[in-house]
């Protein structure tokens, strides 16, 4: 038998913890009528409304509450236990993947998939590796959601075809030391070696060293292109 969503306790309309138009009374409703319950967590308003106007046309789903934020996402996570939670990657306060681990590590059986408007493998592989149990292009959203969330509240993952191809087409890991990220990161904010050196308080040349293997590592012709591939393939992100 399907799990009971905890209810939760009353909102106001205007409050993000209950969708935009949903009262608390109709939540509650839906969510004993053994609909699959649904988090939506998202920083843009226009994404989350559209996700409300997506789920609406499906019989068997129930959006229950809303957050902004990745730390707002786990204290509503915490509060409405939904079914299958749907996490933006990039956000204020709290990343999505942080999200995701905090949610995770005090609800092992939580289920969350995550959205994002990256295609790049390394991204996906991130998320999958922090527990994800599925990842959803935004572009993707309004022909594939419904599934994708059936697929993950029925046990199942649900990774696209083509960003499945992808992980599979890339290499099994970027090879990138944390530091090497940190290195690739100032360098897309324009940052010189030397101000990369004083901004990680190490020298100059052990900046050097490590953007030649980036580069090696990579496949890149210079920093400007390994930039490009970095962004491309989700292991960067502009700020």
């Amino acid at each position: 038998m399907q799990r009971l969503a905890r209810r939760a306790t009353p909102c106001v309309s205007d409050s993000v913890t209950c969708p935009r138009g949903l009262p608390s009374q109709e939540r509650e409703e839906q969510v004993a009528s053994n609909k699959i319950s649904v988090l939506a967590v998202d920083d843009h308003p226009l994404l989350l409304q559209g996700i409300a106007s997506i789920l609406e046309t499906a019989e068997d789903i129930a959006l229950v509450g809303e957050a902004r934020d990745g730390r707002d996402a786990t204290e509503q996570y915490a509060t409405l236990r939904p079914d299958v939670t749907l996490m933006d990657v990039q956000m204020p306060v709290m990343n999505g993947i942080d999200a995701l681990i905090a949610i995770r590590a005090a609800h092992p059986q939580a289920r969350v998939i995550m959205l994002t408007v990256y295609r790049g493998e390394a991204q996906a592989r991130q998320a999958i590796r922090a527990g994800a149990a599925g990842y959803l292009l935004k572009s993707m959203v309004q022909k594939e959601l419904r599934e994708a969330i059936r697929i993950v509240h029925g046990g199942g993952k649900y990774i696209p075809t083509q960003i499945a191809l992808e992980l599979a087409n890339g290499v099994a890991d970027d090879g990138l030391s944390t530091a090497e990220v940190d290195v690739l990161r100032l360098v897309s904010r324009g940052l010189s070696n030397k101000r990369i050196g004083v901004a990680l308080d190490v020298p100059e040349e052990l900046v050097k060293s490590r953007m030649r293997s980036i580069l090696s590592k990579l496949s890149a012709s210079d920093r400007t292109h390994a930039v490009m591939i970095a962004l491309q393939r989700g292991i960067i992100d502009i700020d």
